[in-house]
């Protein structure tokens, strides 16, 4: 297949690629198309804007990845915008170039978050459970929305609501730091959801997902087993053979981070369901032999 992949040069776009590769032609969308090439390889056809192009009559599939990074900076008002813009646009546009186009692709797996569901307690959500309205809701309603728009008899979307991606780099890398000193631990409570997902499992759910006809709408993007924030800790300080005792005090987080630091203080516990129906084997189900194997690495 001719494969578009938007933010091909982040952390799950990359390995993305790098599994694609050797299967398919890739044409990758990227801000910087020197740097990403030096990473990448030459092999790849590779655009700067999709104003490039009039259609996609060419293209077999989409996996829309781009995005601002949601953690990259504070969230001024101006920065909230950024993050909002940076995945509406771009969907929008692909949902137009699919609509415009004669023989448009087969399959588009577009980006969400469990953000989605906003905050929640210890129920376990699936694809059909509500959310609590707040900005992470807002982002991802209307990211989806632009995606589905392009749902038709002849392109089939799939939405993935992705966890917290486990891998060398991501939000893990950040994490580590202050384990590695024997400084971790729960944050308040602990009692907060944290849904996660290997990224060799996120990867392989994409290409699952665009080789899988009879796939899609919503999918979580999570392993069968979320944890708490407090379980979460523990684990990652035995993978560390480090103590994580040292409690983060919510108020210190909001005066450092503002509203951004409401994605560590509240979470929800998200449940792969329609992924398992599907047919989908996850490869890492357990958050210890997650951890391991990633930090291993």
């Amino acid at each position: 297949m001719n494969i578009l992949i938007t933010g091909a040069s982040g952390f799950i776009g990359r390995q993305l690629v790098e599994r694609l590769a050797p299967h398919h032609q890739l044409t990758l969308l990227t801000r910087s198309v020197q740097q990403t090439q030096r990473i990448l390889g030459n092999q790849h056809h590779y655009l700067e804007s999709l104003d490039a192009l009039s259609d996609v009559n060419h293209i077999d599939a989409i996996v829309n990845l781009a995005g601002e990074p949601i953690v990259a900076k504070r969230w001024s008002k101006n920065q909230k915008q950024r993050i909002c813009d940076s995945r509406w646009d771009i969907t929008a546009r692909l949902t137009q170039l699919i609509q415009q186009s004669s023989n448009p692709p087969k399959i588009m797996v577009s980006g969400s978050a469990v953000g989605y569901y906003g905050r929640h307690d210890d129920k376990l959500l699936d694809e059909s459970s509500g959310a609590h309205v707040e900005f992470s809701h807002d982002i991802c309603r209307k990211w989806e929305q632009e995606a589905l728009n392009a749902n038709t008899e002849q392109t089939r979307v799939c939405i993935i609501r992705i966890g917290i991606v486990l891998g060398k780099g991501g939000a893990l890398e950040k994490m580590l730091p202050p384990f590695k000193l024997g400084l971790g631990g729960p944050i308040g409570h602990g009692r907060q959801g944290m849904s996660w997902i290997h990224v060799q499992d996120l990867i392989s759910l994409i290409d699952f997902l665009l080789s899988q006809e009879h796939c899609k709408g919503i999918f979580n993007a999570t392993a069968p087993n979320p944890v708490s924030n407090a379980v979460f800790t523990k684990a990652l300080g035995k993978a560390l053979n480090r103590p994580a005792l040292i409690t983060t005090p919510p108020l210190a987080l909001r005066l450092a981070m503002g509203e951004m630091s409401e994605l560590l203080t509240e979470g929800q516990f998200v449940y792969p369901k329609r992924a398992l129906e599907a047919g989908f084997q996850f490869q890492f189900s357990d958050l210890d032999n997650a951890l391991t194997d990633v930090l291993a690495k």
